[in-house]
C-alpha cells in the first residue's frame, strides 16, 4: 500500500482549506464580493461558492490559533494584493507539523510512528 506523504496532505487538504478559510474572512469581514476573492486567491467564483457553501474542504478543521493566523494572512493579503500567493505558501509552510495537520496525515497514513516528526524537520 503506497505511503501518503505530509506533501500529499498539504495540496489534497491543507491548501483548500486555507483558501476555504482565506474566502469566508474576504467575503465575510473585508466584504468583498465572491469574483473580487476569486481574482484575490487566484481561483474560479465557482470555487469560492463551493468553499461558502460547505462543499468543498471540510475535512480538515483549523484550531483558534491556526485561525488566527488565517486572518493575519488575510489582513497581510488585503495591504499588498500582489503578493498573495507569497503570504499564503508562508501560511501553508506555518501549518506544516501544526496539530490538526499531523492528526488528519495519521488518519490517512495509519503506519506513522507515536512520536512522528515528518513535517518538523527543518
Amino acid at each position: 500500500m503506497p505511503k501518503v506523504m505530509p506533501q500529499e496532505i498539504e495540496v489534497w487538504y491543507v491548501i483548500p482549506a486555507i483558501r476555504k478559510e482565506l474566502a469566508k474572512v474576504f467575503v465575510h469581514d473585508f466584504q468583498l464580493s465572491q469574483k473580487q476573492t476569486a481574482k484575490v486567491l487566484g481561483i474560479t467564483e465557482a470555487a469560492i461558492s463551493q468553499y461558502l457553501n460547505q462543499k468543498r474542504a471540510s475535512e480538515l478543521q483549523f484550531t483558534a490559533s491556526d485561525m488566527e493566523d488565517v486572518r493575519k494572512t488575510a489582513d497581510k493579503i488585503m495591504r499588498n494584493k500582489e503578493h498573495a500567493m507569497q503570504h499564503i505558501y508562508e501560511l501553508c509552510v506555518k501549518m506544516r507539523g501544526s496539530k490538526c495537520v499531523c492528526e488528519l496525515h495519521r488518519k490517512h497514513e495509519k503506519d506513522l510512528p507515536a512520536e512522528c516528526s515528518i513535517c518538523k524537520v527543518k
